[in-house]
């Protein structure tokens, strides 16, 4: 098999800073409607069905979009992708936030709103992926998810503030403006980025040795489960929270929301970029049977403890958040490792379409159980749902090879 690699830009590096700053604005809408929920479930008249339909569309469109630009990257590059969707996914905010205001128009503009943000995720990765030498790969890759997390931080708290204040109008707006500076930090993170687009020859099959099909098979299965529980708890933790937190009146709801940003997605930002430090220091696979296996755990058990203090609450709440995404960067990395860089745009995607495909199916899951169950267990079984994720990610992350994880 022949390869040939060409720079699309050469002599240039990426801008990590810029790139992370970038991720933050970006995703500052994307944590909006699980923040307004609650408000949106009275003022829409949705079922928890309804709620979880909406969350799982804009999953799905999500997944759709990884799919697409993982492959338009093998076949354009990835920064051509990453500039593209950044400038879409401001766009398809902005729509979200004057049109979104009922069951039925937010299935269509939510769609929109995730059609074009996984356009920024899977290019971003690859960038990071040539850009980065190999010893610091996982932690740079950690940097920018944490910026995803800071960016759901700003999502949510925002959201809940301007909610308690103004209403989800006001909400949908403020978040959908910071995007546009995501177009902005994103086109200075990578304007001088080196890109390689491959060209393939005639014996593609030949790059990948047993060994890395293992890998990267158990990598796609664990990122499904991961996705699985990683996205149910975003759709609905803050909900679950308000629900067993605020009519306690301890709280104003824009305290509430302050403290929900800070224990789901601040223990996030934390997170990522430990887990990447981590991972380079002490290899994926112990980190990832780790993450897994706490994550699970808390799945297990969050729901039954509507009863308990607040700050216990809030204290399993941030170590849910810490490991629910504790995983998301070392996935991506091992898997830049465990795919040939000429067949990884499409790698990502097949993973990706899995993964969030499942991840889409999982909140409309939980939503139906928690309308099914009996109203003291409801929130317990809904997060048992989690749980099986948790549990594939645990056995694959096991299987793993340990010399080459």
């Amino acid at each position: 098999m022949t390869t040939h690699a060409r720079d699309a830009a050469t002599g240039g590096a990426i801008n990590l800073s810029f790139l992370v700053l970038a991720r933050v604005c970006t995703s500052a809408v994307f944590m909006t409607y699980p923040a307004c929920l609650n408000a949106l479930l009275s003022e829409w008249q949705m079922t928890a069905t309804n709620a979880g339909i909406v969350q799982g569309v804009f999953t799905a469109a999500f997944a759709l979009s990884l799919l697409i630009a993982s492959y338009l990257c093998d076949r354009i590059g990835a920064k051509r992708v990453f500039n593209a969707a950044t400038m879409l996914s401001a766009v398809a905010a902005i729509l979200f936030a004057f049109f979104a205001r009922s069951f039925e128009t937010a299935v269509v503009f939510v769609s929109l709103v995730g059609l074009f943000q996984g356009g920024t995720y899977t290019p971003a990765i690859m960038l990071v992926s040539a850009n980065t030498p190999q010893d610091r790969k996982a932690s740079a890759v950690g940097w920018v998810l944490a910026g995803m997390s800071a960016g759901y931080v700003i999502s949510i708290f925002l959201s809940t503030s301007l909610l308690a204040l103004y209403g989800y109008k006001a909400a949908f707006l403020a978040t959908a403006l910071i995007t546009v500076l995501g177009w902005g930090f994103g086109y200075l993170a990578v304007c001088r980025a080196r890109d390689q687009i491959h060209d393939e020859g005639p014996a593609q099959g030949a790059v990948f040795d047993k060994a890395m099909k293992r890998r990267s098979k158990l990598l796609t299965l664990g990122y499904i489960g991961h996705s699985w529980e990683l996205l149910e708890a975003w759709a609905w933790v803050p909900a679950f929270l308000t629900a067993a937190i605020l009519p306690r009146g301890t709280m104003s709801p824009i305290e509430l929301g302050l403290w929900i940003a800070l224990v789901l997605h601040l223990s996030g930002f934390c997170s990522s970029f430990l887990s990447g430090y981590a991972a380079d220091r002490f290899g994926a696979r112990s980190v990832l049977i780790a993450f897994a296996l706490l994550g699970a755990l808390c799945s297990a058990s969050i729901g039954w403890l509507t009863d308990v203090s607040v700050p216990l609450l809030l204290i399993v709440a941030a170590i849910y958040g810490f490991a629910t995404i504790g995983d998301s960067s070392v996935l991506s990395s091992a898997m830049t490792d465990a795919v040939p860089a000429q067949y990884l745009g499409r790698a990502l995607g097949l993973r990706s379409v899995l993964g969030i495909g499942a991840g889409a199916a999982s909140p409309a899951i939980f939503g139906l159980t928690l309308d099914l169950a009996p109203g003291a267990y409801a929130w317990g079984f809904a997060f048992g749902t989690l749980a099986v994720g948790g549990a594939l990610a645990i056995l694959c992350a096991v299987l793993l090879p340990r010399r080459n994880a």
